[in-house]
């Protein structure tokens, strides 16, 4: 019986070992013509993207996002829908 488990053993390790090699792999056939893309994608660049600029900031607004008038019609909205949900969650909660 040892022996068994050392033959089954030892094939675990050679799957595993095989995964692990061609996991490593996968890029490189990515690449390939005949594999990798589709004949009719678009050729891929020679250098590779660089970083987004994450520190440039969007120039500033020349006007408001939103005029004030606007934003208190959008709060009073807000509140009342709050209101409302407080009761009818209030009247759920009393009718159970």
């Amino acid at each position: 019986m040892p022996v068994d488990r050392t033959i089954r053993g030892l094939a675990m390790g050679v799957l595993f070992v095989s995964a692990l090699a061609l996991g490593g792999c996968s890029t490189s056939v990515a690449d390939l013509p005949s594999l990798g893309t589709p004949s009719d994608a678009p050729p891929r660049p020679k250098e590779a993207g660089s970083y987004l600029p994450v520190h440039d900031l969007p120039p500033d607004r020349d006007e408001q996002a939103m005029k004030p008038a606007e934003q208190q019609k959008i709060q009073a909205e807000l509140k009342a829908a709050r209101d409302r949900q407080a009761t009818t969650a209030a009247q759920n909660g009393a009718a159970k």
